[in-house]
């Protein structure tokens, strides 16, 4: 089975590993919670930690409650600023929200972070975070602080989704820093070439399903009411991707390696199938 070793400077980095959130709905509200939960348990771990930063530019209506994480106390609030304020004061953290729009116009250096995580239901959207990363990529030069190394993308359908976690450009693996005589050991006992083994540029979403940039994007608008968004997806889907998803995430930081770089997500019939590396 191919493995995929992580960046070395997510494991043992000089500053909290910075994390950028694009969208604040079904998906995202879910997926900012299972990060503080993430925070926490690294520093626990001796790890320095998460810091988030958060783009939303939408506003929370009677529709969000129930199946995104928002109150009727937070209703007229920036999804964004309600969720970080209330992960701030719950957590003691200091993450920060930008209640905008997530895109190439935004200043540099608050499109700058270590992990992407893209919870948006908008191809046209997706299509210009992947131009930013790439414009980042061009721009890191060689410095592991500003390096620009996964995006995590998040979609789904009423009962469906899944998530693809992608790297920036190529990921330093360990056949670049084993010495010949232990390759050769390897190629010996197991019969094939350590190369074989680690992969180091996982494919993002549209490079592993290259067909979805030219699909055609209908304008459903926004729900009237919860009625309404239940029968676009259901209660539970947005819960139980973000936490698979994340699952992959804490795995990446939490054993260094993955074998898988995504799944498929099915509630109607209950099954899961991981997309192996």
């Amino acid at each position: 089975m191919k493995t995929h070793t992580t960046a070395a400077y997510l494991i043992n980095p000089e500053h909290p590993v910075t994390v950028q959130v694009i969208g604040c709905g079904g998906n995202g509200s879910q997926v900012l919670t299972q990060l503080a939960r993430i925070n926490e348990a690294l520093k626990k771990l001796g790890h320095l930690g998460i810091h988030v930063t958060c783009f939303d530019n939408d506003i929370i209506t009677e529709a969000n409650m129930g199946r995104q994480l928002f109150s009727p106390s937070e209703l007229g609030m920036n999804k964004a600023v309600a969720l970080i304020t209330r992960l701030n004061r719950f957590f003691g953290t200091s993450w920060k929200a930008m209640p905008i729009l997530f895109n190439s116009k935004v200043e540099i250096l608050e499109r700058r972070a270590n992990i992407t995580i893209s919870c948006v239901d908008s191809i046209a959207t997706r299509i210009e975070i992947e131009k930013c990363l790439m414009e980042k990529l061009k721009k890191n030069h060689g410095d592991p602080y500003y390096g620009t190394y996964y995006w995590m993308d998040l979609g789904n359908t009423q009962n469906s989704g899944q998530f693809i976690l992608g790297s920036i450009g190529g990921i330093e693996q360990p056949e670049r820093i084993i010495s010949k005589a232990s390759t050769k050991k390897v190629k010996a006992t197991l019969g094939v070439d350590i190369e074989s083994l680690f992969v180091s540029t996982l494919p993002n979403v549209f490079e592993k399903f290259p067909a979805m940039k030219k699909q055609k994007e209908k304008e459903s608008g926004p729900s009237c009411s919860l009625a309404e968004a239940l029968d676009k997806q259901d209660l539970f889907i947005n819960s139980t991707l973000s936490q698979l998803a994340m699952g992959l995430l804490w795995k990446l930081f939490r054993e260094g390696k993955i074998n898988y770089h995504g799944a498929f997500v099915n509630l109607e019939t209950l099954k899961i199938a991981p997309i192996y590396i």
